[in-house]
């Protein structure tokens, strides 16, 4: 691992600030990117911590939405009463993820921002038509993945919360790769208010859209 320096935020635009001053990269659950840096495929010269923010934690009900904090864990997201009451399908993905130490220290915005071809939340995410927002803007799942470990956000961008509307039903099944248990592919099937949305992980370059299959199904 190459050597680098670690500052800490306490809020959204302390961290935003760190980032624009430093040109550094901010550090969720570092699931990904420390893992990276120990292999030297990653060398940032400044991580930003962004464990102590509360304003990026937490779970709650907002009217047909469940919005879930960009530093929210795995863990609480499987456990979480809401989350099991309103979209139990993604309880159950996020009690598939990882490993227990993973799923104790993963976020949600950190798999999000990372990508990864074969990550489960974002399978979520676009299955549901979900909106992605950030320190300076709103945007919608279609709009958020752009290919292998490319998404939309910006230089400095911060993931603070995603708001995922409760869908009629919705399910979500992987084939499991052993050793990590990524998806080798995994599929979200959601029936929501703008039908059926199906979207494949794990089967190509990002996450995408099965439009076909989705009206099919409908």
């Amino acid at each position: 691992m190459y050597s680098f320096e670690l500052k800490k935020a306490d809020s959204v635009a302390k961290a935003a600030a760190l980032l624009a001053e430093s040109g550094g990269k901010p550090l969720a659950g570092g699931q990904s990117l420390v893992a990276a840096m120990k292999m030297r495929l990653s060398q940032p010269g400044t991580l930003v911590d962004l464990s102590g923010i509360a304003e990026l934690r937490g779970i709650r009900r907002e009217g047909d939405n469940v919005v879930i904090g960009a530093m929210t864990r795995h863990a609480e997201v499987a456990a979480s009463k809401d989350v099991k009451s309103a979209i139990p399908a993604l309880a159950a993905l996020a009690e598939g993820i990882g490993d227990r130490q993973v799923r104790n220290m993963g976020t949600l915005g950190g798999a999000l921002a990372n990508n990864d071809p074969a990550a489960c939340y974002p399978a979520a995410v676009l299955g549901l038509g979900a909106v992605v927002h950030t320190n300076k803007r709103k945007i919608a799942a279609d709009d958020f993945f752009k290919g292998m470990y490319e998404t939309s956000l910006a230089e400095g961008e911060l993931i603070t919360a995603v708001s995922f509307p409760i869908p009629k039903k919705a399910a979500y099944m992987k084939f499991v790769q052993p050793a990590s248990r990524f998806a080798l592919v995994g599929v979200f099937v959601a029936q929501t208010a703008g039908g059926v949305r199906v979207a494949v992980t794990g089967a190509a370059a990002s996450v995408f859209r099965a439009t076909l299959l989705g009206d099919a199904v409908a």
